[in-house]
C-alpha cells in the first residue's frame, strides 16, 4: 500500500502533445513532443493502437513528470502519460475544461 506521502511525491501535471511521430523501432508506439509550461520533452507511449496522430496534436494530458527518463526501443522517454483501459476500452486521462500547461494534478 502507498501511503499518502509516497502519492506526495507524484508530480502530476498537464500537458499539452505538440508533435507525434511513429516510433522507428515499434509497431505500437508513438514518440509525443509534449510541452509542460515552456518545458520541452519527449515521451514514448504504447497508444498507436487507439490514436491517430491528428487526434492527439493538441490534446492536453495528464503526465507523470517526475519520472526517471528511460530508453524505450533507443528513444528516450523523459515521462509517463496516465491512460485507463479494461477489456479493449482505452482512454488517455485528459483534462475537463481547458487549462494551462504546467498545473498541477492532485
Amino acid at each position: 500500500m502507498l501511503t499518502i506521502d509516497d502519492f506526495k511525491r507524484l508530480e502530476l501535471k498537464i500537458a499539452e502533445i505538440v508533435g507525434v511521430a511513429p516510433h522507428p523501432n515499434a509497431d505500437k508506439l508513438y514518440v509525443l513532443n509534449i510541452k509542460i509550461g515552456e518545458v520541452k520533452k519527449t515521451l514514448v507511449a504504447g497508444i498507436k493502437p487507439f490514436y491517430s496522430p491528428e487526434e492527439l496534436m493538441g490534446k492536453k494530458i495528464v503526465v507523470v513528470n517526475n519520472l526517471q527518463p528511460a530508453v524505450i526501443r533507443g528513444v528516450e522517454s523523459q515521462g509517463m502519460l496516465l491512460a485507463a483501459s479494461l477489456d479493449g476500452q482505452f482512454s488517455l486521462i485528459v483534462p475537463e475544461r481547458d487549462i494551462e500547461t504546467d498545473a498541477q494534478v492532485r
